[in-house]
Formats: structure tokens, C-alpha cells, sequence
């Protein structure tokens, strides 16, 4: 697993994250690191989910119209 080195942080993101971490019952390490995870979602994996749910309901033999058709309606009004 790889590791990354952040320099020349200030003290005062440095004890905001402790506190942050003391809050959230971690450790600053492991704070940091779910920050990074959450700022960079794997979105590949998430549209995969998404394409398996369309493809789901497509198979279930309902019909779902499309949202951006409705909108434009609404707007031709």
C-alpha cells in the first residue's frame, strides 16, 4: 500500500485535525486518511452500481421515461 508525506503543514490544521479525529474516535492517521477516501470517491466503481441497477430495472419490464424529457416539457409550458 502506498503512503504519502504531507510537509509543512501549519499547527493549526494539525491540531484541528486531532481534535477532528478525537471527535470521530480515530486516530490522526487514520482521520487523514479516510479525508483523502471520501475526497476521491471511485466513481468508475459507481457508475458500474448505477449501470447494474439500470440494467435491473430495464429487465423487470417497467418503463421509466427519461427526466430531461419531463423537464423540457415543463419548460414548453
Amino acid at each position: 500500500m502506498a503512503q504519502v508525506l504531507v510537509r509543512q503543514l501549519s499547527d493549526q490544521v494539525v491540531n484541528r485535525l486531532k481534535k477532528r479525529a478525537k471527535e470521530h474516535g480515530r486516530s490522526l492517521q487514520a482521520e487523514v486518511k479516510t479525508i483523502l477516501e471520501e475526497a476521491v470517491p471511485d466513481y468508475e466503481q459507481a457508475w458500474k452500481r448505477i449501470q447494474t441497477l439500470r440494467d435491473k430495472l430495464r429487465r423487470s419490464g417497467k418503463a421509466f421515461s427519461d427526466s430531461a424529457d419531463l423537464i423540457r416539457e415543463d419548460r414548453d409550458r
